[in-house]
């Protein structure tokens, strides 16, 4: 399976929250899953790259040739992709992924959650897509979405499309349940909040206004 993983390229958070990302990196590549990011080699997306390499995973990178600099560039990927635009890199990172894993992270990694997380919702795509977040960094995006449930801007089912996880394991089972075929899903598998996006099921249907709005 190829797992996008979305993190911080921050050098001035809690070293915690790169230790995640290791522990992240390495478990990815004790399944034998290999690891699609965003080519950098700073901090978090630094630390999920060299602990999947080092536990023998795959690793593809991809990144706009206006950041190679900017995010010191992951030269040891085994797959180093450079592109010429911000959008052209979410896409390919989009294309080469089997399910998306969040970790907490700023402005970009928000971005990129919030996006894959739409495509998801409006069925531009049927991959998972997981939030791990075991200290809460994200807490107040899950308290800003409920409050939009409440006032009708979106759908329950569309906020529970999205999978949120405590555990580096319980990331990964929720993203290898929902990748796996129905008939191989073992039962009581991506019990918890998201269950039916992690079991595979198929995302919610938009109304035709919420594809206008997506659109």
């Amino acid at each position: 399976m190829n797992i996008c993983v979305y993190c911080a390229s921050s050098s001035a958070i809690d070293a915690a929250h790169v230790e995640l990302a290791a522990r992240t990196g390495a478990e990815l590549a004790r399944r034998g899953h290999t690891l699609v990011s965003g080519g950098g080699s700073v901090s978090c997306m630094g630390a999920v790259a060299r602990a999947a390499r080092a536990g023998g995973a795959h690793t593809i990178g991809v990144i706009p040739r206006a950041l190679l600099a900017l995010e010191v560039s992951d030269t040891d990927a085994d797959e180093l992709i450079v592109t010429d635009t911000m959008r052209e890199r979410k896409a390919l990172m989009d294309a080469r992924a089997d399910g998306f894993l969040a970790l907490p992270g700023g402005l970009g990694t928000l971005e990129e959650l919030l996006e894959i997380w739409v495509a998801r919702v409006l069925s531009l795509h049927t991959k998972p897509v997981v939030v791990l977040d075991p200290g809460g960094v994200f807490g107040h995006l899950r308290l800003l979405v409920d409050g939009l449930v409440e006032s009708g801007f979106v759908r329950p089912v569309a906020r529970d499309t999205l999978i949120w996880a405590d555990s580096v394991d319980e990331a990964l089972d929720h993203l290898e349940a929902a990748a796996a075929p129905p008939s191989t899903v073992p039962a009581g598998a991506g019990a918890g909040a998201g269950a039916g996006a992690a079991a595979g099921t198929a995302p919610p249907q938009p109304t035709d206004r919420e594809i206008i709005e997506g659109d």
